[in-house]
């Protein structure tokens, strides 16, 4: 009965513990309301007048601001959906016409909010991940995701909905783990049509859930990708089902893959093709020096709007199916890996090494894109030491090269405070976790020393007093 009553507690004081977590960050984010936002606070807010004050049809075709609207439909949903309710604060937020460029307390304390509330979806996801860990392995994952220095840069002050996307793929990445493949395969289905950036991933889920869902004989395996198959439909007809009714599919395709916006984000992500970039300036003024007739391109590598993508002065220029296929090729081993040994336990190292994979080789890839692969890292932090230390090197790196996007004087102490807290208790957390796992193993180590020797010094005595006779074999306690 005692044991009944210890599993039904567990839960729920757990849950308060992880909210208590989520209050401690939810303060500081308040703190942060005043800070400095970047062009992506407009860019939602018209989001939110454009919802609001247009009929569906004309979502993907406005042109009213430069910030168009280029999410998929269930994002756009939700914007209509918080529009609801921003109309009640401030009708002016809501207005397509007069809300342009509108900056008012009410609507950045309106959109601040609607931030930390969404980081919930996020809180979520990780306590359904958490919920049967070991206490220390349990409060260093909820650490390093809900105080997350990325998350908290790119959110809450720079502005974005990161945690409350990532919420929907940590729920994805729960279900696998528990085997609820449908349910896994569902919710990711969800986060595609709320932002199309997930869909590096997909070829590890499409070969996962073939591999440990649907192949199960021919007959049950063919009914099982029929079930899958449904789901995912009918997910996607969800979002785009109206659109297409209004002839609006092409233009939102349009609008989702803006090719032409150049290699690299304005704020460049640390990847490959950085080193490709610098490559190519240091042969063509090299061959400049040697005399080579080498024009120098007028084009920018980056930009935010489209326009002119990828110029080079020497070396080969690279193209959208370039790095598709670059990207397929680096995520082949762990298809192939996970074809061969679909374990549950492994999906989260897979779905973060595939974000690795698009943040390494993508097209046109933000800097903020790193969180798509250090927050499922954190799963996998937790279960070895080899782990925790790619973690704890990886996750600096990244929050380091998310600097650039808080540029402003005023930022700057709150960024490099924010770095050295999270390093510092990176350190500490993995310290406690894995020094108590080292010195609990040489104690049972040590013990089944003295117990091997004990039993073999009984053993001497029973031979000398021939009370019986010891086999050839050592007496040996194994632990």
């Amino acid at each position: 009965m005692s044991s009944m009553e210890d599993q039904t507690r567990r839960p729920n004081s757990t849950s308060k513990l992880l909210l208590w977590f989520f209050s401690i960050s939810a303060c500081l984010k308040l703190l942060l309301i005043p800070s400095y936002h970047s062009t992506d606070f407009e860019v939602h807010r018209h989001w939110l007048a454009l919802t609001r004050s247009l009929p569906l049809s004309n979502w993907y075709s406005d042109e009213t601001s430069p910030w168009t609207l280029d999410y998929p439909p269930f994002f756009a949903y939700f914007e209509r959906s918080l529009s609801l309710f921003a109309h009640l604060v401030d009708p002016r937020i809501v207005d397509i016409y007069n809300g342009l460029e509108y900056k008012a307390n009410s609507v950045i304390y309106f959109q601040r909010i609607s931030v930390i509330l969404s980081d919930l979806c996020l809180v979520y996801g990780v306590y359904r991940l958490t919920k049967n860990l070991e206490e220390k392995r349990r409060d260093l994952m909820w650490v390093l995701v809900v105080w997350s220095p990325g998350l908290m840069i790119v959110d809450h002050i720079h502005f974005q909905y990161n945690g409350f996307l990532l919420g929907w793929l940590l729920l994805s990445i729960s279900c696998l783990q528990e085997g609820k493949d449908l349910m896994g395969g569902f919710l990711f289905a969800v986060l595609l049509c709320f932002k199309h950036l997930f869909a590096v991933a997909a070829p590890v889920y499409f070969v996962y859930l073939l591999r440990h869902y649907c192949w199960k004989g021919f007959v049950r395996g063919f009914g099982r990708l029929s079930l899958m198959s449904a789901v995912v439909v009918a997910v996607f007809a969800a979002a785009y089902g109206p659109f297409i009714y209004h002839g609006q599919i092409q233009q939102i395709i349009r609008r989702m893959f803006p090719f032409g916006r150049g290699l690299c984000h304005a704020y460049w992500a640390p990847n490959f093709w950085v080193f490709y970039i610098i490559l190519d300036k240091v042969l063509s003024f090299i061959l400049r020096r040697l005399g080579f007739d080498i024009q120098i391109p007028a084009a920018s590598f980056t930009g935010g709007l489209v326009g002119d993508s990828s110029p080079f002065a020497v070396l080969p220029r690279v193209t959208p199916a370039t790095t598709f296929i670059l990207v397929l090729l680096a995520l082949s081993p762990c298809l192939i890996r996970a074809w061969g040994n679909p374990r549950p336990g492994l999906i989260a190292r897979w779905i973060a090494y595939a974000y690795m994979c698009g943040f390494l080789f993508g097209w046109h890839v933000h800097e903020k894109a790193a969180l798509h692969f250090v927050i499922p890292l954190a799963i996998v932090a937790v279960q070895s030491l080899e782990d925790a230390k790619h973690y704890f090197m990886l996750s600096i790196v990244s929050c380091y090269s998310l600097f650039p996007l808080l540029y402003e004087a005023q930022e700057y102490p709150i960024k490099v405070m924010l770095l050295i807290l999270h390093s510092i208790l990176m350190w500490l957390g993995f310290s406690a976790l894995f020094n108590e796992k080292s010195v609990t193993k040489a104690a049972n180590k040590k013990k089944g020393t003295q117990l091997e020797v004990k039993g073999s010094r009984e053993r001497g005595t029973l031979d000398e007093g021939g009370a019986m006779k010891a086999g050839t074999n050592s007496f040996k306690i194994l632990l």
